[in-house]
């Protein structure tokens, strides 16, 4: 009776282990969530949301391959110029009072190398989702000098932000647009385990 009891507990723990689950948050502190676009069509320009936040579902212990939920405040866009910051946060692109969050849920990942994926999901910009792919690298998970568990990831794409409805555009006296069409979006993020 005693081994039949000690086999079934450890059939209860394997199976136990088997559906592990662990929930990853993002460390705003170690990430950072940037965009660059043409300006003039010769040059570039930065910029960045300060306030955001992030969560890695994971139907195992691993942060890799969950189910990622972002969102980033827009009136914490910076591109250390004060009047053009003013001037993103208003209709002519985010409308930040009416749209105050861009956010992204994403629905797959594909293993496309060694520690590389594709992941893919929707992002909502103002009114207006569309899927997007992000090409992503995983650094690795590490246990920091306090012995805190840390993942991370560096995130790419690109989108058009006209069909986000970011609708400004300017012309140059050569013709040219001011600001460019295809924004480059890279997020720099560290999550750790939820506590």
């Amino acid at each position: 009776m005693k081994q039949y009891i000690n086999t079934l507990a450890i059939i209860i723990l394997i199976s136990a282990s088997s559906f592990a689950q662990s929930l990853w948050k993002v460390d705003p502190v170690h990430s950072k969530v940037t965009f660059t676009i043409e300006h003039l069509m010769i040059s570039h320009v930065e910029g960045e949301f300060k306030s955001f936040n992030g969560t890695v579902k994971s139907s195992t212990s691993e942060s890799v391959g969950g189910v990622v939920d972002f969102s980033a405040d827009v009136n914490s866009i910076s591109t250390n110029v004060e009047m053009r910051d003013h001037h993103l946060k208003t209709d002519d692109f985010f409308n930040a009072e009416k749209y105050p969050q861009m956010t992204f849920h994403s629905v797959a990942w594909k293993e496309v190398g060694k520690n590389h994926y594709t992941l893919t999901g929707d992002l909502t910009i103002r009114d207006k989702t569309h899927r997007v792919d992000f090409d992503v690298v995983y650094g690795g998970t590490v246990v920091d000098n306090f012995g805190n568990t840390k993942s991370g990831f560096t995130a790419t794409t690109k989108i058009n932000r006209f069909d986000y409805g970011l609708k400004w555009n300017s012309l140059t006296n050569a013709g040219g647009i001011i600001v460019g069409k295809e924004a480059a979006i890279v997020l720099y993020l560290e999550f750790a385990p939820a506590k």
